[in-house]
């Protein structure tokens, strides 16, 4: 791809011509201005030559695809910026591979502070165990450490990030020899992140974002809250992303609140919602989702945090504020409190308030067709992470073994929420799965359970403006005149239209559908590669040599 060299200007005009423009205003776009960070024009190459003249820039795609771009509705940005910078337990096979990985990592670094990781899981490991308190302290020659389990609703600590937390043995989820939960978890994640000098976490904040910006991602939905940060990290954070070059990120601060003066708090942080990490429950990985009936491989149901009265409350007070609300509920019984008490608060504000309001539930993987229908009916927004499915689901995964193959193959119904009309937003989750915004559409396309496909025109929808409905906003994520020109510019393969149905697909793909083509996302093919990303006009990625 080449440019002119035009300077860089904030409000410069911009011809990008040669191409493929993925836009409903016209499904066979060659070009695309740009000016005052909108979307001016989108049309065919002909008629692009009228604009050459007047603007600022022109840059010949050569033949590259132009596309919204993505929108990842759920991040946590430090801590993904500390796994990029930290220890990375992700690539371990087994048991024996994370000690190693700890042992080598520890080595080439000083003793002080706290040492970070992340990502061992092991429902992977042939040990089918996590390394002990002994094996962990070993490894780490005394050093104080806290790793994580990918889903990061438990941990393994050393001894000596234990002595660093005072009472931590009497707290609910402390086990003396097995991974940490519930507090005793939050405890000692405060601990390890408040040993992170600012400096640390700014740079953490910064390659996060870097990185998103490199992978086509224009927006990121920061999930925060009390439990997860503090409110230094969470306002650091969109302080940095308004100074700089960046991502926009929208930030959530997952709080309980009942009244006016709670709401007012969250506005003063500059969060959009209370809302993101607000835990009814915790995660089926670590044993601690709230399930209706008990563990395949445990003797009981999960660990409920909220009741319906609670999150009834909440909503109200939200609602009544204008402020989003939104939960972080997996277990079919977390969903199912959440559906009664989001119903609850529809009974006392009405339903048409509940709805506008646009709350939220993220992750919401245990669904029936009974709770679907209640998302639908109260205008829920789905936050949901394909990649979730593509690691952990099939008849041999991990949720498998916690919940027997037929609960399993019932989780993340992608294709009855949307033949319900529920909106969906797609997200990561970073740091437990990457940020990987064409494989995440790649994961709901060919999700392993097939009945709950959907078309890769859908899933690509929902990671580009379901991010921006997810947020109340309905001018993004698309590339038409008056939209925000946030996009990405792509080096890809053959441009097609992919459907669950065969038949489908071979009809969209011919030209007199009016269909705008997507990059083959078929598994085992190159996915695409970002050459550019543009955020509201202004270039925040480069593809280095390009």
């Amino acid at each position: 791809m080449t440019e002119s060299t035009a300077p860089q200007s904030e409000h410069r005009t911009v011809l990008l011509r040669g191409g493929d423009v993925h836009s409903p205003a016209d499904p066979f776009a060659t070009a695309m201005v740009v000016e005052r960070g909108h979307v001016a024009w989108v049309g065919s190459e002909g008629a692009a030559d009228a604009f050459a003249s007047g603007v600022d820039e022109v840059i010949d795609l050569e033949g590259a695809l132009v596309t919204p771009a993505f929108t990842d509705s759920h991040v946590h940005t430090t801590s993904t910026g500390l796994a990029l910078t930290g220890l990375d337990l992700s690539g371990a096979r087994t048991l024996a591979d994370a000690l190693a990985l700890v042992r080598a990592f520890v080595n080439g670094r000083s003793a002080e502070g706290v040492v970070l990781g992340h990502g061992w899981d092991a429902a992977r490991w042939p040990e089918q165990r996590p390394p002990s308190r002994g094996e962990l302290d070993e490894a780490a020659g005394g050093r104080a450490v806290y790793l994580p389990r990918v889903d990061v609703h438990s941990a393994v600590v050393t001894t000596a990030l234990l002595d660093l937390v005072p009472g931590i043995t009497a707290l609910s989820g402390y086990h003396p020899d097995a991974p940490l939960t519930g507090d005793a978890h939050h405890a000692v994640r405060a601990a390890a992140h408040g040993a992170v000098t600012p400096w640390q976490r700014a740079r953490a904040q910064r390659a996060a974002l870097d990185h998103a910006a490199s992978l086509g991602i224009g927006t990121v939905h920061e999930c925060a809250g009390p439990e997860i940060s503090d409110e230094e990290d969470f306002t650091g954070l969109l302080k940095l992303a308004a100074e700089q070059p960046g991502p926009r990120v929208f930030g959530y601060w997952a709080e309980h609140i009942d009244d006016a003066k709670g709401a007012r708090r969250i506005r003063e942080l500059g969060a959009v919602g209370a809302a993101g990490d607000l835990f009814v429950d915790g995660s089926l990985g670590s044993h601690t989702a709230l399930l209706h009936e008990p563990y395949a491989d445990a003797p009981h149901s999960g660990t409920g945090r909220l009741d319906a009265a609670r999150i009834a409350a909440h909503v109200t007070a939200c609602t009544e504020a204008g402020l989003q609300a939104g939960f972080h509920a997996i277990g079919d019984a977390a969903v199912s409190a959440v559906v009664a008490g989001v119903r609850a608060a529809s009974e006392t504000l009405g339903l048409a308030r509940i709805r506008a309001a646009r709350h939220r539930v993220e992750h919401a993987e245990m669904l029936t067709p009974e709770t679907v229908a209640a998302f639908a009916e109260l205008g829920l927004t789905a936050s949901v992470q394909p990649a979730f499915d593509a690691a952990w689901g099939g008849p041999d995964g991990m949720y498998a073994r916690r919940l027997g193959a037929e609960r399993a193959a019932t989780l993340n119904p992608y294709a009855a929420l949307l033949r319900a009309g529920v909106p969906l937003a797609f997200g990561s989750d970073s740091p437990v799965t990457a940020l990987d915004p064409w494989g995440t559409v790649r994961a709901a396309a060919h999700h392993r359970t097939p009945g709950h496909r959907v078309s890769v025109r859908a899933g690509f929808t929902a990671h580009t403006r379901g991010g921006w409905r997810a947020v109340g906003r309905d001018d993004g994520g698309v590339l038409v005149p008056g939209a925000p020109a946030d996009y990405a510019v792509w080096r890809t393969g053959e441009l097609l239209v992919q459907a669950p149905d065969d038949r489908v697909a071979r009809w969209s793909t011919d030209p007199r559908s009016g269909t705008p083509g997507l990059p083959d996302l078929t598994p085992g093919s190159e996915l695409p590669v970002c050459l550019r990303t543009v955020v509201f006009g202004q270039t925040v990625y480069v593809r280095p040599n390009e």
